[in-house]
């Protein structure tokens, strides 16, 4: 709880800033005066005043923030700061200070990707370990063994490159091509996947099984590393180190083997073989039981010693500095469009608003990244920065794209949109955005 507390708030608190602060600069160069530059909402926690005078304030509700400016719009001016305030501005000088904003969450997302592929980036190859039989895939020519390398033209090093080119997919009709290296040879063969409407209007488990595939996993012997307390292997006697022979006289050769069948056998006695210290040993193990998706599914309370593997599993790709940051911008360009078109796709109903995620997911994501190393939360927080600065570029009222909408009016026009049609905008869109928070907290909550 503590670890997924921490590391939104690291992840919520750079993101907030670096959006803040891209106000905030572009708000000084073009000469407007920042009152308030706040991270955060509420009472101030704390707060200092720069020789320009603006006070920065870090407040208790770490769920968003504000760069407040000096507006005639919003109070007396004093005639000698007429100059400095926001509304006096030229259209093109709002536009640039409004769109400031999200530009420099999608500037902080190409410089997280560019320092990730400066220190090397570590992926493991899309190697087919099984095909669900009947599944989409099971269709085309690709056999287990085969090595995935495009997918309707986008190329893929690694499974987390196969679930984004996967997630232009949903919602998709048609004939679309993917290559691959057969095992054993090196040259790509080419072949096809049928789809239609793919998962549209559905919460998909995950893309990669959802198309029939499992990655190629390395065997796991089935060696205890940790037995929690108080669970049923503790109470049957395992120890770490122990290692599974045999459950009910079924040989294990992979901890998945031994998972597999103390799931399918809550509060049952189960013989189980052992070997401890060179020596075989007997136990007698009754696994607990609890409710997975509505069926009863035991547990005994162990963790598998985690096997090392070797380079043959990896592709490890170094970058230079020039490098780094051209992957950066690619890798943003990428989430980017992935972003606006999963937004267009919910919209048409090809997506299910229940993929809506609200803060409790958000921070699940970001302990669990955390916990997977820094380049992992590194990534996360690219990502995280990418959908800030999509959402606030949609032109919703309240939202900078909304205030954006109405300066390009104002510059078409040449005169500012009435403040009366403003003001019931913005009651539209601050519903419009209490409605999807509602939605996507109760996606959170359900998900739990």
């Amino acid at each position: 709880m503590i670890q997924s507390v921490l590391s939104i708030l690291i992840a919520l608190g750079v993101l907030i800033t670096f959006h803040e602060f891209g106000h905030y600069i572009v708000a000084r160069a073009c000469g407007v005066k920042v009152l308030r530059f706040s991270v955060g909402f509420g009472k101030p926690l704390l707060k200092w005043v720069n020789k320009n005078g603006t006070e920065f304030t870090l407040a208790l509700i770490p769920l968003g923030g504000y760069v407040r400016m000096l507006d005639e719009r919003e109070g007396d001016v004093p005639e000698a700061l007429k100059g400095e305030a926001f509304n006096g501005k030229t259209v093109w000088q709002r536009i640039a200070i409004v769109a400031a904003g999200p530009i420099a969450n999608f500037l902080l997302a190409i410089i997280l990707y560019a320092a990730v592929a400066l220190k090397g980036v570590q992926t493991v190859s899309p190697v087919v370990g099984n095909i669900k039989a009947g599944s989409i895939i099971s269709h085309s020519s690709i056999q287990v063994g085969d090595e995935l390398t495009w997918i309707n033209g986008d190329t893929v090093a690694s499974w987390q490159q196969v679930n984004l080119a996967l997630a232009n997919l949903i919602g998709q009709t048609g004939s679309y091509p993917f290559r691959y290296i057969p095992q054993g040879t090196f040259t790509e063969v080419e072949s096809e996947i049928q789809l239609t409407r793919w998962l549209s209007g559905s919460e998909p488990a995950g893309l990669i099984s959802e198309l029939g595939l499992t990655p190629k996993r390395p065997k796991m012997p089935a060696i205890v590393e940790k037995v929690l307390p108080d669970g049923a292997a503790a109470e049957a006697g395992l120890k770490e180190n122990d290692r599974v022979i045999k459950i009910d006289g079924v040989l294990v050769e992979d901890w998945q083997e031994f998972v597999n069948i103390v799931q399918k056998s809550p509060l049952q006695a189960l013989s189980v073989t052992l070997e401890r210290d060179k020596q075989e040993i007997e136990l007698l193990l009754i696994p607990k039981s609890r409710e997975l998706d509505g069926v009863a599914t035991g547990y005994v309370g162990l963790m598998v010693k985690p096997v090392v593997l070797d380079a043959s599993w990896y592709k490890e790709t170094q970058y230079g500095f020039f490098e780094s940051i051209s992957y950066g911008v690619e890798r943003s360009g990428q989430m980017i469009n992935l972003t606006l078109s999963s937004i267009v796709k919910m919209i048409k109903g090809l997506i299910s608003i229940e993929n809506l995620s609200g803060p409790i997911t958000i921070a699940k994501v970001a302990s669990a990244s955390a916990e997977s190393g820094l380049q992992s939360f590194l990534q996360f927080m690219a990502y995280l920065s990418i959908s800030l600065g999509v959402l606030n570029l949609l032109p919703i009222p309240v939202l900078d794209g909304g205030h954006l909408l109405f300066y390009l009016v104002e510059a078409v026009r040449r005169k500012p949109v009435s403040e009366k049609i403003q003001y019931l905008a913005y009651r539209i869109g601050a519903s419009m955005l209490f409605a999807l928070m509602l939605v996507a907290i109760f996606n959170d909550i359900a998900r739990l």
